[in-house]
């Protein structure tokens, strides 16, 4: 494991952080009454941990898509992201360039609204690029400006669904690239960037200064908004780690080992902890994973097995797999993400617990447990 700097001073991260984390899910493996194998995913207590590529990035400061701080660099380093979680200190202690304040000072509003205008005119930048050359290709008989734009912003992990629904949006729809003056591509990349899977971390929600302002971002702000509180998400796991603790990412509480020795300082940072979790719920650390992928992104879990019977693959292991896929996913689709063989030798697709045949253009079921069947 290769040590991460942690700390709320500016530029703390410099270079991206990858890494692996985790949607928890329930696991199927209750309601058909088996115990699984997991090979490319974690089950515990019929909890699914199914792993996500992460990229911890540089912090944006005002004037970041001119390339002011580390701007050009985070702008590109998420580039091909397929959804956002901002991290954003709640408490107002962190100013625009990221030095630490008193707590109340910085309206975390503002950073949200610094995060969007910084994003959408990094995009707006990127389409100016070779803007002319755009603007002639789409002008020409195989040029349809919603193909030239989805070419243009290929790049940033944008479909051609949701280059139309820009479009739409910002009531470009239909008009001639020639026309489109600067506020036009602004407005027109506000709405790319607003159709991007996002949610707001509200950090530092255990201090008293971020209460009244986590109430006014979920009120104002257009995004899901999670108070978090970090910094207890690493003790917590750090004190399972120790098995001081039972706990779990997600979950509402956590229970004491019997046997389990604390000096006064463990015990008394476990308490603060146990009363943030009363108050929020959790630590808001999963509950960000999750929201972000299952309910903006709009992925599924699905479990690909061999043995439509045993629910197991070619060497008998139980539920080896869960794939996270988007909800449209089909059969079809489903296969090629397996193994490209397999998708193209595909022939049809069984539903593992009803034994029925699954329609080819039909998207999957969020937990279903699926054999496909292949020529190859």
């Amino acid at each position: 494991m290769i040590p991460v700097a942690i700390d709320d001073v500016p530029f703390t991260t410099i270079k991206p952080n990858r890494g692996m984390a985790a949607v928890r899910t329930p696991c199927v493996c209750r309601d058909l009454g088996v115990k699984d194998e997991p090979r490319n995913s974690r089950c515990i207590d019929g909890n699914r941990f199914v792993p996500v590529e992460m990229l911890d990035v540089a912090g944006l400061v005002k004037g970041a898509w001119r390339g002011r701080g580390l701007g050009n660099q985070f702008l590109d380093d998420i580039r091909q992201a397929d959804a956002m979680i901002h991290v954003v200190d709640a408490a107002g202690s962190t100013d625009e360039d990221g030095n630490r304040v008193a707590p109340g000072t910085r309206d975390p509003i503002e950073d949200v609204q610094e995060i969007e205008e910084e994003i959408t005119r990094w995009i707006a930048s990127v389409m100016k690029r070779d803007w002319e050359k755009s603007v002639r290709t789409s002008e020409t008989t195989r040029g349809d400006p919603l193909n030239v734009l989805s070419e243009k912003l290929a790049g940033l992990s944008v479909t051609r669904a949701e280059v139309q629904t820009a479009l739409e949006r910002s009531g470009l729809l239909g008009s001639r690239l020639s026309s489109w003056r600067d506020e036009d591509l602004l407005e027109f990349a506000k709405r790319v960037y607003e159709l991007k899977p996002k949610v707001v971390a509200a950090n530092k929600a255990d201090i008293s200064e971020a209460e009244d302002n986590i109430e006014r971002m979920k009120k104002e702000l257009k995004v899901p908004v999670i108070p978090t509180i970090a910094e207890a998400e690493v003790a917590l796991r750090m004190a399972a780690e120790k098995n001081l603790i039972t706990y779990l990412p997600g979950d509402s509480s956590f229970k004491i080992r019997e046997g389990a020795v604390l000096n006064t300082a463990q015990e008394d940072a476990l308490r603060r902890i146990n009363q943030m979790l009363k108050k929020w719920g959790s630590t808001g650390v999963q509950e960000s994973i999750n929201r972000v992928v299952l309910d903006q992104y709009g992925a599924i879990v699905v479990y690909p097995v061999e043995d439509a019977n045993k629910y197991a693959d070619s060497k008998g292991r139980v539920l080896p797999d869960a794939y996270l896929v988007k909800g449209t996913t089909t059969p079809r689709e489903l296969a090629f993400k397996i193994h490209t063989d397999i998708g193209e030798g595909y022939l049809y697709a069984i539903d593992a617990v009803t034994k029925q045949r699954l329609p080819e253009d039909k998207p999957l079921r969020n937990r279903s447990v699926v054999k496909i069947v292949s020529s190859k």
